[in-house]
């Protein structure tokens, strides 16, 4: 069996996310007031599971990336209970599926391996997804689905994680100070992803006038501000549900994935339409943008909704300036 090879890029994400370390109390371990003025339910969620699926979520950039290793740890159990796998020079079946409700992945591994195995593909699924729920069940549902595909949906939790690490490390990537580079790419043919940037850093700035982030301004360079006060950003209620649940913003958060996946692991003999993929999360932005508000009466009656949402601009803000930087090869304008 071979396994992917993941390279990790000389990049902006890459350099951050890599040596992005938080502590494990940074997410759902902070009081939280719920109606009744119990305060405790913020300190319920720190067990032994949700240190695993930190540390996972820690360990590797890409949604992807962890579900794959996951997946050949549980082939290798499955090769331990005596099963010969035949997988050759093949790699492990797995994509993700475009659904604005959650993000899911599916494996056909078990259907592959039943070509050479004396089991049916079901069977084999039973076997992986066993191990899978014994290891991993906090970190992302599992079923079986005939004739053998075995879906993965991120649990809302480990989500949660995720967006926390990306946001931090757009508090960390706005100090990075990039050269020009040179591109092929006239400013026009970028204009709805610069305005999209652009916008997302003009929101980010009236979040920390509104008192929701505070921001260092820089004085020189591009660097027109770092973030110098993050805290935990409450992305999931009292329930441990994500509260980012409308359409656009869980379409937001997909094709945040998506991009990250793509950036970190790569697949020999592919290759990756870099425009193609940021003017799709620049339209994923402004229909989140345009349909669900952050001021005004949702910072009122719902604040941790209003944070969340303004987390999720960080995060994007800081994977669109990455996209134009480091792939589309020009400097991501703060205004315009």
């Amino acid at each position: 069996m071979r396994v992917v090879k993941f390279t990790h890029y000389s990049s902006i994400i890459h350099q951050i996310l890599s040596y992005s370390h938080f502590s494990l109390s940074r997410l759902n371990f902070y009081p939280w007031t719920d109606e009744t003025g119990s305060n405790d339910l913020g300190y319920r969620f720190f067990t032994k599971e949700h240190v695993h699926q930190r540390l996972l979520v820690n360990q590797y950039t890409a949604i992807k990336q962890l579900i794959y290793n996951q997946l050949v740890l549980a082939l290798n159990i499955y090769t331990s209970n005596g099963v010969i796998l035949c997988m050759g020079d093949r790699k492990i079946p797995l994509h993700k599926v475009r659904d604005d409700g959650r993000i899911l992945y599916i494996s056909g591994v078990a259907l592959q391996l039943s070509k050479s195995q004396n089991s049916t593909a079901m069977e084999i699924a039973g076997e992986i997804t066993a191990h899978l729920l014994a290891t991993c069940s906090h970190v992302f549902s599992v079923q079986i689905v005939p004739p053998g595909w075995i879906h993965l949906e991120l649990t809302h939790s480990t989500l949660a994680a995720w967006l926390q690490s990306l946001t931090a490390s757009s508090a960390k990537g706005n100090q990075i100070i990039h050269k020009p580079h040179t591109t092929n790419h006239n400013f026009s043919s970028l204009f709805a992803i610069q305005y999209a940037h652009a916008r997302c850093c003009s929101l980010i700035q009236l979040a920390h006038r509104e008192g929701l982030i505070k921001l260092s301004q820089a004085n020189t360079g591009l660097d027109v501000w770092s973030v110098v006060s993050l805290q935990p950003i409450p992305w999931l209620n009292c329930e441990q549900k994500l509260r980012l649940n409308h359409p656009d913003e869980m379409c937001l958060i997909g094709e945040l994935v998506q991009v990250v996946d793509d950036w970190e692991i790569m697949d020999f003999g592919s290759s990756v339409n870099w425009k193609k993929i940021a003017m799709n999360l620049s339209q994923a932005f402004e229909n989140f943008w345009c349909k669900c508000r952050i001021w005004g009466e949702v910072k009122i009656t719902s604040p941790e909704l209003a944070q969340a949402r303004v987390g999720l601009l960080m995060a994007t803000q800081f994977v669109l300036r990455a996209l134009l930087e480091e792939k589309l090869g020009v400097v991501a304008l703060w205004e315009l």
